[in-house]
């Protein structure tokens, strides 16, 4: 059986030291926001080339943090994907405000910033894209929208830990330094990923650093004085030690991700599927294809002994939770994604053997 995503394996190396420090920690007593925490924000703020970078428990909560650190009125409206994680749209109703959905672009992952004009309101105070995949979204063609209309962008980074902002071709920065605020989440699984929950939050204003930082420890950043109704979400010093040593190695992990994906792209040949296009700077956290019938498929992987997953099988207005949310909506290119969208292996530590493998299975699909 070929894994879908090998953690134990990818990190094998890491565990002897990781423990050798966890033991280090309990002499310490550090447990929450430790010294260890704090090189982690620093490292991660020097990797994405922002100014600061604010941890939290979990993803979900680095975008509600962040849209609540901006202290807009009720019901202001934030524009995001179709195709997305529910964790994108219960942020913006967690921060009480209200999700629009625009359509991905034709064989894309990300929002398509051509519909956005047409979704903007006077209610309209933040664009939310979302780097699905790894595949960075246009944000020079959203900030070109955003500039005339004092409107905020804040974006969703969960699966584009080292992602290159290639939509502007003066700057080489990385997705995390280009947005008023971005978000990671650090979920296990993800291409820098802790061994629990976490997220972390980056931004180049001073302003919005200290008032993410606040809200996420309780309104506070001195113990017992609380200028602000903030939210308990703190990351943990276990799980930034896990990271710290982690991050060290993600930019050859999406280098060899890279090249998977590069063998995929030229070697899969076959008119039952269609492969999506990524962008140029793309780390892959899911390499995700489209095939006309998905049961089949999935039966035929199953006998081959390759694992799959979905990314996601409804898009967000299809979710029975926002039925009264969206009523009478459609957004063709993000329903094709959910019905007909599966995921592959992109397991950075494929073998070549693998790999080859699994092109002759899905070549030979018919």
């Amino acid at each position: 059986m070929i894994k879908f995503f090998d953690l134990e394996k990818q990190d094998k190396s890491l565990h002897k030291s990781i423990l050798r420090d966890i033991k280090k920690l309990f002499k310490r007593g550090d447990f929450i926001l430790g010294k260890e925490v704090l090189k982690f924000e620093k490292n991660f703020a020097k990797f994405c080339e922002s100014n600061y970078a604010i941890s939290c428990a979990n993803g979900t909560d680095a975008l509600t943090i962040a849209l609540k650190s901006l202290n807009l009125e009720k019901n202001s409206e934030v524009i995001i994907p179709a195709m997305t994680y529910c964790s994108t749209a219960f942020s913006v109703i967690n921060a009480n405000l209200k999700p629009v959905l625009v359509d991905t672009e034709p064989f894309k992952p990300t929002i398509d910033a051509s519909k956005i004009k047409k979704k903007i309101t006077s209610k309209t105070k933040v664009i939310m894209p979302v780097h699905l995949y790894g595949s960075a979204a246009n944000l020079n063609a959203i900030k070109k929208i955003i500039k005339k209309n004092s409107i905020f962008l804040i974006d969703d980074c969960a699966q584009a830990h080292g992602t290159i902002d290639d939509s502007n071709t003066t700057y080489n920065k990385k997705i995390g330094s280009t947005a008023d605020i971005s978000c990671f989440s650090l979920y296990p699984g993800k291409n820098l990923g802790a061994y629990g929950d976490a997220g972390i939050i980056t931004t180049n204003n001073k302003k919005f650093y200290n008032m993410i930082k606040s809200l996420r420890n309780l309104g506070s950043t001195k113990k017992f004085m609380h200028d602000h109704i903030g939210v308990n979400s703190r990351l943990d010093t276990v799980q930034a030690i896990i990271l710290n040593k982690k991050l060290k190695y993600l930019k050859k992990l999406n280098l060899k991700r890279r090249k998977i994906a590069n063998l995929y792209n030229k070697n899969i040949l076959n008119d039952k599927i269609t492969k999506l296009i990524y962008s140029k700077s793309c780390v892959y956290h899911q390499y995700v294809i489209l095939v006309n019938d998905r049961n089949k498929f999935i039966k035929y992987l199953q006998k081959s002994k390759i694992q799959y997953g979905f990314h996601y099988p409804f898009a967000i207005h299809q979710l029975k939770v926002f039925k009264n949310y969206f009523k009478g909506e459609k957004f063709p290119n993000a329903e094709i994604l959910s019905k007909n969208g599966i995921s592959i292996p992109i397991d950075p530590n494929l073998t070549k053997k693998e790999i080859s493998f699994i092109i002759n299975k899905l070549n030979n699909f018919k």
